[in-house]
Parts: C-alpha cells; sequence; structure tokens
C-alpha cells in the first residue's frame, strides 16, 4: 500500500517561503509523474505543479515562484515556494498525476500578515 506523508507547511508573511516535502513508500517512485496538488477552503483540489524526468509544468498561478524537484533515491517530493501570496493559502498534497493512491493528511501552507 502506497503512503504519502506531506511536511513542511506553516504561517509565512505574504511574500515569504516554504519548503514541501513529500516522502513514499510502497511504490517504485521514479516510474511515476508526481504532482503537488492544493485545496483551499470552498474549492476544488487543483494540480499546481508536476514533474517527470526533469520536465515539469505549473499552474499559471505559480509559475515563477514555485518550483518542483524530487529526489528519486529518497523517493521524496519538494515544492520550493517563493514570494508567497495570500490565495496560496491552502492544504497542500502530493500524489501521482493522474492521482491513483490514497490522499495523505495534507502539510497547510497559511499565508497572512
Amino acid at each position: 500500500q502506497v503512503q504519502l506523508v506531506e511536511s513542511g507547511g506553516g504561517l509565512v508573511q505574504p511574500g515569504g517561503t516554504l519548503r514541501l516535502s513529500c516522502t513514499t513508500s510502497g511504490t517504485i517512485f521514479s516510474i511515476h509523474v508526481m504532482g503537488w496538488y492544493r485545496q483551499a477552503p470552498g474549492k476544488q483540489r487543483e494540480l499546481v505543479a508536476n514533474i517527470m524526468s526533469g520536465v515539469t509544468n505549473y499552474v499559471d498561478s505559480v509559475k515563477d515562484r514555485f518550483t518542483i524537484s524530487r529526489d528519486n533515491a529518497k523517493r521524496t517530493l519538494y515544492l520550493q515556494m517563493n514570494s508567497l501570496k495570500s490565495e496560496d493559502t491552502a492544504l497542500y498534497y502530493c500524489n501521482s498525476v493522474p492521482a491513483v493512491w490514497s490522499w495523505g493528511q495534507g502539510t497547510q501552507v497559511t499565508v497572512s500578515s
């Protein structure tokens, strides 16, 4: 059974930075397209970034501010978030793309002054 554990969230002021991590177990991590998703209160979960074989894609709202990366040896996915805005406030999750595994608990990111 695949397990996903997200961490690294927190409360940060606008313009601040955070680095999220997602550790995985129970799967051959390296063969999957992996992504970061987020769900803000009252909104649907959305895919904000994905990565496979060094190729990355971002939703327009985070482009040039977020950077997704992965360490296949550690089976870990990362999301470097810079220049954070209040609209980035959400619960952040990782999963494959498309999402086929059970969701982890997520990590809360709150951007507020």
